[in-house]
């Protein structure tokens, strides 16, 4: 998870940045100031690491109140 691919599309004085990650294809989109392209590139990938985080499925046994056979 240490590779996403960036796509940038400027609009006036707006910039969009879109992260995938190219493993499970999951992608997220950010907006923000055309000026600072560097704070809309980290804010999306930030996103994207979230939304991969928040998509892992949770564990089966926390170790606590499991069953015996």
């Amino acid at each position: 998870m240490s590779e996403f691919l960036l796509e940038l599309h400027r609009n006036g004085a707006y910039l969009k940045v879109i992260a995938v990650d190219p493993v499970s294809g999951e992608e997220v989109s950010t907006v923000g100031p055309a000026s600072d392209p560097q704070a809309v590139k980290r804010l999306a990938v930030q996103k994207l690491k979230n939304r991969l985080e928040a998509l892992k499925p949770p564990p089966l046994n926390k170790g606590r109140g499991g069953i015996i056979c």
